[in-house]
């Protein structure tokens, strides 16, 4: 039995206490103020929209490049992670599904995310404009059948045509939709919540800007649920106090941190590809080479958990947003995303400044 001491964050609360695991699940909780020390024990992070990391991309389908992204991120504190791909062709969605199915078996991914190709033209970021094109039934269809359970997230803009009917059919075959990349009215992005989407994807980003007289995607997804927003803490894609409001405005129950890290995160600065993009990273921060569009971020949880208490989210808050929320999103909150007994070990063991200092996963410190 292992014994992890220091001040636990659970929902709503952070206690001093004892986190009891054996082997690879959780004892035990205890509360104790004795000895426990100055170390924040929080449940692993769960990311569920990253394209990449530590030099290594997942958004060509390759086995052995998801695995050194999966390790990058495990490294800071990313227990359970969706594969992330960016627009493409049939062909290679269908090939990583392929790729990354064993993958998925043996628990280094969770899944994969399709952020596209069913993206609006007109606000596909750094999305390859060549490859977007209208939802299709049939090629949903066909890589759910080939996935056996491994799509997990498919990203489409809701006033497509046919996007309605796709969401629905995503809905219908288990898999997550998600809201993003859109140029939808107010009362589209409504629509394709009730056609069955339950996530934004990075809201405000990549989604026509708020109006007062036409509040467009970023505001449906706020005010409905059970919408939950993707928000990218990285002080680039979003200010501090816009993170803030979303977070405030929706609560930690419908607020999740992701990275979208691309291959760039954890390397030093230069030039990288996205999608078969060219993308050149100064100073952090990740931008096409055509034209200047945010491409991704270098960003990691643990560090969003740390913007995002500095945004002034209070710790608890931040943490559900970046296990609790996604882990039950996903349908495994029985299993992930919190410090209880029974559920699998795994924690990150922070400083008290929220640095990383050690990982484990079920059970076994990495």
């Amino acid at each position: 039995m292992t014994r992890i001491s220091g001040r636990i964050v659970r929902p709503g609360a952070v206690v001093p206490g004892h986190v009891e695991v054996d082997g690879p699940a959780i004892l035990a909780v205890t509360e104790d103020a004795r000895h426990a020390g100055d170390d924040v024990i929080v449940p692993g992070f769960v990311d569920l929209h990253c394209h990449g990391g530590g030099g290594h991309s997942f958004t060509t389908g390759d086995a052995a490049a998801a695995r050194g992204a999966a390790a990058f991120h495990l490294g800071h504190g990313t227990t359970t992670m969706l594969a992330s791909l960016v627009s493409s062709p049939f062909e290679l969605m269908r090939d990583a599904v392929a790729a990354f199915r064993p993958l998925v078996a043996a628990g280094v991914l969770a899944g994969v995310h399709f952020e596209g190709p069913y993206l609006s033209g007109a606000r596909c970021g750094a999305q390859n404009p060549e490859f977007l094109r209208d939802p299709s039934v049939d090629e949903l269809g066909a890589l759910i059948k080939l996935a056996e359970g491994t799509v997990r997230l498919v990203t489409i803009a809701p006033e497509l045509p046919g996007a309605l009917d796709a969401i629905s059919f995503l809905r219908d075959h288990g898999v997550l939709a998600a809201v993003g990349h859109t140029d939808a009215s107010y009362e589209q992005a409504r629509a394709g919540v009730e056609a069955g989407a339950t996530v934004g994807t990075h809201l405000f980003n990549g989604m026509r800007p708020i109006h007062h007289r036409e509040p467009g995607p970023v505001i449906a997804l706020l005010d409905t649920p059970p919408a939950v927003c993707e928000l990218i803490a990285d002080n680039i894609h979003l200010h501090p106090g816009a993170l803030a409001f979303a977070a405030r405005a929706a609560g930690p129950d419908r607020t999740m941190l992701v990275t979208d890290a691309m291959d760039a995160a954890g390397m030093a600065d230069g030039e990288y590809d996205l999608g078969g993009q060219a993308v050149v990273v100064a100073d952090r921060v990740a931008r096409l080479a055509r034209n200047g569009s945010i491409a991704g971020s270098t960003l990691t949880m643990d560090a969003a958990l740390r913007n995002t208490v500095a945004a002034g989210i209070p710790l608890p808050d931040a943490v559900a947003m970046a296990s609790t929320t996604p882990a039950r999103l996903l349908g495994r909150g029985d299993e992930i995303g919190a410090l209880e007994a029974g559920l699998r070990a795994d924690l990150v063991v922070l400083s008290k400044d929220l640095e990383v200092k050690r990982v484990m996963r079920a059970g076994a410190w990495q």
